[in-house]
């Protein structure tokens, strides 16, 4: 009889310690980051795919596919806007990789709505790194054939309201860690120091072409090795 019922809480220790493990996997994310994930955010009249080059590069140095996001945006609207749509995506990022943190890779205008997030929408407390190529932080002249098409375009003229407010106080702000990469023959930039950051790590990469800033492989390898 004694032998009957130590086999019987044998059996019910064994089933409820299964049980107990069923519970802790489905709590699990699917997929638990071995890096931060990265979040690409793309310039004006561009798409996810001009970061198709770097993708494939972060892949060949042991990123998976989960911790990188290409995303997508509607570049003709308002930086805000963008900024919230961007607050979103990063959520569900982090939601979907089990991350704490991301790290944001932008390029031209993306460089505005992702500091509009980090300054304004509490990004500060999601991204661990920042990276700008090509960003028109300080805005630049040349968006004078699109400002009056696009709110977008207006806010990246120079001496806009927009970028008087991003640019007021601390252009760094938080804990995160913030790096911008320029070229000295960019011609989408007037000046080209207008990407620079007050407080980020700046790098004059040499003459690369303003589209190319995004998929060029030296500059890849720098921003790698940043956000590693």
């Amino acid at each position: 009889m004694q032998r009957s019922r130590r086999r019987i809480a044998t059996a019910v220790s064994a089933v409820t310690a299964s049980l107990l493990l069923s519970l802790s996997l489905a709590a699990t994310p699917a997929h638990a980051a071995t890096h931060n994930p990265i979040v690409f955010v793309h310039g004006l009249s561009s798409s996810s795919s001009s970061w198709d080059e770097w993708v494939a590069d972060f892949k060949a140095d042991g990123y998976t596919a989960a911790e990188l996001d290409a995303w997508s945006y509607s570049w003709s609207q308002s930086n805000v806007t963008t900024a919230q749509q961007l607050a979103t995506e990063i959520k569900n990022v982090l939601a979907r990789t089990g991350a704490s943190k991301v790290d944001l890779v932008v390029h031209s205008m993306g460089a505005l709505s992702s500091r509009y997030y980090l300054k304004n929408l509490g990004g500060t407390a999601y991204v661990d790194d920042f990276v700008s190529t090509a960003g028109v932080n300080h805005g630049t002249t040349t968006a004078s054939w699109c400002s009056w098409l696009y709110t977008s375009c207006a806010e990246m003229y120079t001496g806009s309201s927009f970028l008087s407010s991003l640019n007021s106080g601390d252009e760094t702000p938080g804990a995160v860690s913030y790096a911008s990469y320029w070229s000295n023959c960019d011609d989408a930039l007037t000046p080209d120091t207008t990407a620079i950051l007050s407080g980020a790590t700046n790098v004059e990469v040499g003459c690369v072409s303003h589209t190319d800033m995004n998929n060029d492989h030296g500059v890849y390898e720098q921003v790698r090795d940043f956000v590693e």
